[in-house]
């Protein structure tokens, strides 16, 4: 992956259906079927996180990527919608945007990060613990994590 072609930027209107698209087509993958209600917030983007940030990862024109913070209370800021384009996976583009999630969440005065994932999903669970995230709990099939900035 060339520097020069990765791009993260702040989510435009424009970009809905893409993000939509992007981030439904990752669940489905991974769970084989999708139940559109479990996900409104991706009905409109823009509303949905506008206590927030959601952000777009691109390389060149192409969306390849997402990810969102969202107020979680106490200082802390949830890391939600990680996703990355099937096509551009492996290539440390989720990294990139973590890294990039975590620069803003500092920039916003956020000391704590958190964020949940289903305890299947190992490879996503050791792809936190490798960027410096803790688990603090499990509940109910899912992986609570923390991370101090």
């Amino acid at each position: 992956m060339t520097p020069a072609a990765f791009s993260l930027r702040p989510f435009e209107p424009a970009d809905q259906p893409a993000c939509k698209a992007l981030v439904l087509a990752g669940l489905q993958e991974h769970w084989g079927a999708l139940d559109l209600s479990l996900n409104p917030d991706l009905n409109d983007i823009a509303t949905s996180y506008a206590d927030g940030l959601f952000l777009t990862a691109w390389m060149g024109g192409e969306l390849a990527g997402t990810g969102a913070l969202l107020p979680a209370g106490l200082g802390s800021l949830q890391v939600v919608r990680m996703s990355v384009a099937r096509r551009w996976r492996r290539q440390g583009l989720g990294r990139q945007i973590l890294a990039g999630l975590e620069a803003r969440a500092r920039e916003l005065g956020a000391a704590r990060l958190v964020l949940e994932t289903t305890a299947a999903w190992g490879e996503v669970v050791q792809f936190y613990l490798q960027n410096g995230y803790r688990i603090t709990h499990e509940q109910d099939g899912d992986v609570y994590f923390e991370k101090n900035l």
